[in-house]
C-alpha cells in the first residue's frame, strides 16, 4: 500500500510558523531539518517531501521573510507628507531587522551555503521593492527629492540595512536616545542631500 502524502498546506504553514522563531533563537548553525521537524511535530522525511531539501526549506523561509516585511508595510498609511511617509517605511524596515536579525540575514545576505537565490527568490522581494520605490516616487513627484526613483530606493535600503546591522551589533550607541538620534542624523542627511539642487549647486555639477 503506498505511503500517504504528507505534503499539505497545513503542514507547510505549521513548519513556517516554527521555522522563523527557531532560526532567530538558534541562528543559522542551529537551523537543521531534524531539529525543525521535531519542533513542528513532524518527521524529517515529511519536511523533505514538502520542501525537497534543506535548500528548499530555506527558500520558503526566504519567501516568508519578504511576506512578513510586506505585511508591515501594509499597516502604513499614506499621509499628505511624502517625506514623512518615506521615513516611516525606513522605520518599518529598521524595526523588522531589529526584531528578526537572523531572518533579515537570510533575506539580504545569503548566509546558507546550500541556498543560492534564483529568479523566483529574487522576485520575492519585488512587492517590497515596489512599495519602497512607490514611496520614493511620491517624494520625487512632490519635489521633495530629485533623482532616479529606483537608484534612490536602492541607496536608502542599503543605508537602512547598514544602520540596522550596526544597531543590532551595538555600534550605534548605548542608549535608545543616542541610537535614535544617529538614525535621524543619517536618514535626514541622505534625504536632504537628495533634495532639489540649488542653482549654485547645479552650476558646480555642470
Amino acid at each position: 500500500m503506498p505511503r500517504l502524502k504528507e505534503r499539505t498546506p497545513e503542514l507547510r504553514d505549521r513548519v513556517l510558523r516554527v521555522a522563523v522563531p527557531m532560526l532567530e533563537a538558534g541562528g543559522v548553525s542551529g537551523f537543521t531539518a531534524r531539529r525543525l521537524a521535531a519542533q513542528a511535530k513532524t518527521s524529517t522525511p515529511a519536511l523533505y517531501e514538502l520542501f525537497g531539501d534543506k535548500g528548499g526549506l530555506v527558500r520558503e523561509v526566504f519567501f516568508e521573510g519578504f511576506r512578513m516585511l510586506r505585511r508591515r508595510f501594509d499597516t502604513l498609511d499614506d499621509t499628505p507628507d511624502p517625506r514623512a511617509d518615506l521615513v516611516q517605511v525606513i522605520g518599518a524596515i529598521r524595526s523588522f531587522v531589529r526584531d528578526n536579525p537572523v531572518l533579515a540575514e537570510v533575506m539580504f545576505s545569503r548566509p546558507f551555503a546550500d541556498f543560492d537565490p534564483g529568479t523566483d527568490e529574487t522576485a520575492a522581494g519585488g512587492s517590497v521593492r515596489e512599495f519602497i520605490v512607490g514611496r520614493v516616487r511620491r517624494c520625487i513627484d512632490a519635489g521633495v527629492i530629485e533623482g532616479n526613483e529606483t537608484d534612490i530606493a536602492h541607496v536608502l535600503l542599503a543605508l537602512t540595512q547598514g544602520l540596522a546591522g550596526q544597531e543590532n551589533a551595538g555600534w550605534l550607541g548605548t542608549s535608545e536616545s543616542s541610537v535614535d538620534r544617529r538614525w535621524a542624523l543619517a536618514v535626514n542627511a541622505a534625504l536632504d542631500g537628495l533634495g532639489p539642487a540649488t542653482p549654485r549647486a547645479r552650476r558646480a555639477q555642470s
